[in-house]
């Protein structure tokens, strides 16, 4: 996946089908290309079983990117029954839907509210709302809680988490606090490090892991791997097939240093050497 011919994700691959899944710390182009909005340059990217570009032209999944251009004079009511106007809808469903995602998103006290005015995060519902209005399948949000205070965070992530019970969506999402409702609504999460899946499974089970790298190391892995193991430390992520060899590893005990210790006892060279995302603070 390219932005402005310069390589972003290369090579990334993995597969879910999670009904609420958290996408954590993934390029903003990954966002970008499960909702249509940029093409993959090679390989493929499925949504709904089709194309992105497929998935939300058919209904089958509707996008929420953050903060995009919206018009200033309408009210929340009026964009939001646009969406599902434009979705296809006859102008009484439109109506009985974009009613229904106003209500789910706390917006019905704001209709009449234009936009311009609307404060950052009822903008941010709105959108939301707008992609709900559509009736799609599948919702896509990009990182709705992105710098907003601890506060309006938590309102926020309590109202999606609320709104979005019934429905299947995917969030991608910087990491967030481990007690946030959008946690423990998820049933998937996807952590990844850059073109790398550095952790799939239950949010629950996806601990923090402030001592544990993503490395890269050429030489003899094996007798690296072999004397990392024997003074303690995990591999989260056995050598992959590429060379250099892309492994993790919670250091437990040991320190970086160590590792540039163990690697040059092994014949092996440390080429990369970078701290794993954590998914949940």
């Amino acid at each position: 996946m390219d932005v402005g011919d310069v390589p972003t994700l290369d090579g990334l691959t993995f597969e879910t089908r999670g009904d609420r899944v958290l996408v954590v710390a993934a390029a903003r182009a990954l966002f970008q290309a499960a909702a249509g909005l940029r093409g993959v340059a090679h390989g493929s990217l499925l949504v709904e079983g089709t194309t992105p570009f497929s998935a939300v032209r058919g209904g089958l999944a509707a996008c929420a990117p953050l903060d995009p251009p919206l018009p200033p004079r309408w009210t929340l009511a009026e964009y939001v029954g646009w969406s599902a106007r434009l979705a296809g809808h006859s102008r009484s469903a439109a109506t009985a839907l974009a009613a229904d995602a106003m209500g789910r998103m706390g917006l019905v006290p704001l209709a009449r509210t234009r936009l311009r005015s609307a404060a950052r995060t009822a903008r941010r519902a709105t959108v939301v709302a707008a992609a709900l209005a559509a009736a799609p399948r599948t919702l896509l949000l990009e990182d709705p809680l992105a710098a907003l205070s601890t506060e309006e965070g938590h309102a926020l992530a309590t109202t999606l988490a609320e709104a979005l019970q019934d429905r299947r969506w995917a969030i991608f999402a910087a990491p967030m606090p481990r007690e946030s409702p959008l946690v423990g609504a998820a049933t998937e999460a996807v952590v990844l490090d850059g073109s790398h899946v550095a952790g799939q499974g239950a949010p629950g089970a996806l601990a923090p892991a402030p001592e544990s790298y993503a490395l890269r190391v050429a030489g003899d892995v094996t007798a690296f791997v072999a004397a990392v193991e024997a003074e303690g430390a995990r591999i989260v992520e056995p050598p992959q097939a590429e060379r250099p060899a892309r492994l993790s590893v919670n250091l437990g005990s040991l320190r970086t240093r160590d590792l540039l210790r163990i690697a040059l006892a092994s014949s092996a060279v440390v080429v990369e050497l970078r701290p794993l995302p954590a998914a949940f603070r």
